[in-house]
């Protein structure tokens, strides 16, 4: 079977899913998450309905399952903070009725800050503020992403994002989205996965990952800072991040790159053709960043 490896790509109002689709595509990709909206505000266009059938028929024909398309849910949700769980739950519920619309089954969604309440506290507004969000009906399943531990953030250890998942009513409604710059950051040793997999299906179960977030980082092991960095060139490596796409228990997951485009003076380049590229030949390209960039400026 294939190995599911796609990347961040754009979702545009005038060609909404079948554009993400083809970005994804001219990637090498056979799998893509997008934000419906830009993740810092409220604005958002209607669906189009025909670029979306449109997409469908494409991913027909190119052998893409639209179970294995993520949708990220925005950073302006932060369901850890009581003053604007109304906002949050309100603009949640509002999310996942747009990823129904495009027939998508996954949301990945920031647990949230608590913002000087307290890690216990935060975790019990998160979880009231998901009950009520699944108090409506939805196929779609919120999947809880690992975080850096950066401020007050929570899901930062399996051990938070355990017990928010086992305090929500609707517990099968929720997963989980891995992210190893996250967990790196957070302090979790990425060389050994065994043991990583390990403790992760003691603490949540692995039947509860449902993504995998493939990045490098730019700093150090319980660093909490979440910048991300890319592949082989950060404090991870190319060697550590490599089992995560090919590991035996990761099988049929899908795994997203959000690696920073590549600079270049003034311009900036996506990163993902040759980081798909690489990752699928197995081999660590020392060249990479410069071959990205010559690419780009010949086009």
């Amino acid at each position: 079977m294939e190995e599911i490896i796609g990347c961040h790509v754009s979702f545009r109002k005038d060609t909404g899913l079948l554009g993400s689709l083809e970005e994804a595509l001219s990637y090498g990709a056979n799998t893509f998450m997008f934000y419906t909206g830009a993740p810092q505000n409220t604005i958002r266009f209607p669906i189009q309905v025909n670029q979306t059938l449109l997409a469908y028929e494409k991913m027909k024909e190119k052998g893409i399952s639209l179970n294995n398309i993520i949708v990220h849910a925005p950073y302006i949700i932060n369901l850890a903070n009581k003053k604007n769980q109304e906002f949050g739950v309100r603009f949640l519920k509002e999310e996942l009725n747009r990823v129904e619309n495009l027939g998508i089954s996954k949301l990945v969604l920031h647990p949230g800050s608590h913002v000087g309440v307290g890690s216990e506290e935060g975790i019990k507004n998160i979880i009231d503020s998901l009950n009520q969000v699944l108090s409506t009906p939805t196929s779609v399943k919120i999947c809880l992403e690992t975080m850096a531990g950066k401020g007050s953030e929570i899901g930062k250890t399996f051990e938070e994002i355990k017990a928010i998942i086992k305090g929500c009513i609707k517990e099968e409604q929720i997963m989980v989205c891995l992210d190893t710059c996250h967990i790196h950051d957070a302090g979790y040793d990425l060389k050994d996965i065994d043991h990583l997999l390990d403790t992760f299906d003691q603490t949540i179960g692995l039947s509860k990952l449902a993504c995998i977030h493939i990045n490098d980082s730019k700093n150090e092991p319980f660093s909490h800072k979440d910048r991300h960095e890319n592949i082989g060139y950060g404090y991870i490596g190319f060697e550590t991040l490599l089992p995560f796409l090919y590991h035996e228990k990761l099988k049929g997951i899908p795994k997203i790159l959000e690696t920073p485009y590549v600079m270049d003076n003034k311009n900036s380049y996506p990163p993902y053709l040759f980081e798909i590229a690489m990752l699928k030949e197995k081999k660590f390209s020392k060249t990479l960043l410069e071959d990205i960039k010559k690419h780009y400026r010949k086009d």
